[in-house]
Parts: structure tokens; C-alpha cells; sequence
């Protein structure tokens, strides 16, 4: 039987990769997918799935309007179903990414952030969290060694933002994976502004 799958992390873990990779997986066995990035990420273009290793390749985009059982439901050739960005998703298209799993048995992997700058959920991720079948974390470090699993929000010259709207798409120069203990603390800011700078300078 199939499922929904969450595949969750802080920013910069390798979750596009981690798509990308089980995209080619299944297409080297002759088997189709179907690829989802968010309408509102423009990162690397719209509609381009893109990793920091290089990696990508053009995929469909979901918005508010996306309707996916009417979509995908009668998509009996799809071996899977692949959704970056997931955080992004409405609760009710989780729902239909829910019942697309159990009624149409079209395994469907979500990647996505859980939680915002602030350390609030993401009303996507608060419902695969909720409803996905199957849930793993995908690890990445802060900037002192320990796990990270909070994201905090970077302003131009690498000081930390703590107000404004939940979404504000970046990339490396934006946001910064940090560890629960970081992001409570008041005397990281150098350590950030100095994280922020190398990743800058290796980009450019």
C-alpha cells in the first residue's frame, strides 16, 4: 500500500538532492514520476528543482490553485509522486496528497522545512507532520557542530532578522541551519555573520 512520506530538515540539508536522486532511481528503472516545486520559489528559476551541488532539473509548480487528486488521481502510469519545498502546501492539499497515497496508491515524498525563522510551523509541514505516513529527518550541522534543526533569517549584512512575514525566499545568503541552543542565544551573531560570509564567498 502506498503512503505519504515527510522528509524534513533545517535549511541546507540536502532535501532537493535527496529528491533528485530518487527521481533518477526511479527513472533508471523505466518508472515515471512526477516532480512539484513551489510556484513561489524563483530561486533558480521558475519551476527548476535546483541542489547546492549542482544538480537540477525542470519540475511542475503547485500554488494556492493546485488541485492535486484532480491531477493526479487517475495518473495510473506514476510510480511516484515527488513535492519540494512542501512547507508551502495548504493543509487541505496535504490532505489530498494524503488520500492520493491511499486511494489512487501513488506513493507521494514530501521535502520541506518544518519550521519558519522564528521557530513556528510552516501550516504545510504542522499537517504532514500530521497526516504523512512515514516521517524522517534529514541532518544537517550548525555552525558550532551540533545537530541543526532551526532556521534563523539573515539580513544583507549577515546580522539576524527576527520580525517581518513568514515567507521570504533566499537561498545561503538568506538563511542559516542552527542548532536549538544557537538560536535561543543572544551572542552568535559574529559566528553568524561569519557562516553567512564564507558561503558567500564560496558562491561567488
Amino acid at each position: 500500500m502506498a503512503k505519504l512520506f515527510f522528509r524534513y530538515s533545517a535549511m541546507n540539508a540536502g532535501k532537493s538532492t535527496s529528491l533528485l536522486q530518487i527521481a533518477y532511481n526511479y527513472e533508471e528503472q523505466g518508472q515515471t514520476v512526477q516532480l512539484f516545486t513551489a510556484g513561489i520559489d524563483d530561486r533558480s528559476g521558475k519551476g527548476r528543482i535546483a541542489s547546492r551541488l549542482g544538480l537540477q532539473r525542470q519540475a511542475d509548480v503547485f500554488d494556492a490553485d493546485t488541485d492535486f487528486l484532480s491531477l493526479l488521481s487517475s495518473r495510473t502510469e506514476l510510480a511516484c509522486v515527488l513535492i519540494d519545498e512542501s512547507q508551502f502546501l495548504l493543509p487541505a492539499q496535504v490532505r489530498q496528497l494524503h488520500q492520493l497515497a491511499h486511494t489512487a496508491d501513488i506513493p507521494t515524498i514530501c521535502f520541506g522545512l518544518r519550521s519558519d525563522f522564528q521557530g513556528n510551523p510552516f501550516p504545510g509541514a504542522a499537517y504532514l507532520l500530521t497526516l504523512a505516513d512515514d516521517i524522517e529527518e534529514i541532518k544537517t550541522i550548525c555552525a558550532c557542530g551540533r545537530k541543526a534543526t532551526m532556521n534563523i533569517r539573515l539580513d544583507d549584512h549577515g546580522h539576524r532578522v527576527r520580525e517581518g512575514e513568514q515567507v521570504e525566499i533566499g537561498g545561503n545568503n538568506r538563511y542559516l541551519q542552527v542548532c536549538a541552543r544557537c538560536f535561543y542565544s543572544e551572542h552568535v551573531r559574529a559566528k553568524f555573520a561569519l557562516a553567512s560570509a564564507k558561503k558567500k564567498a564560496a558562491h561567488q
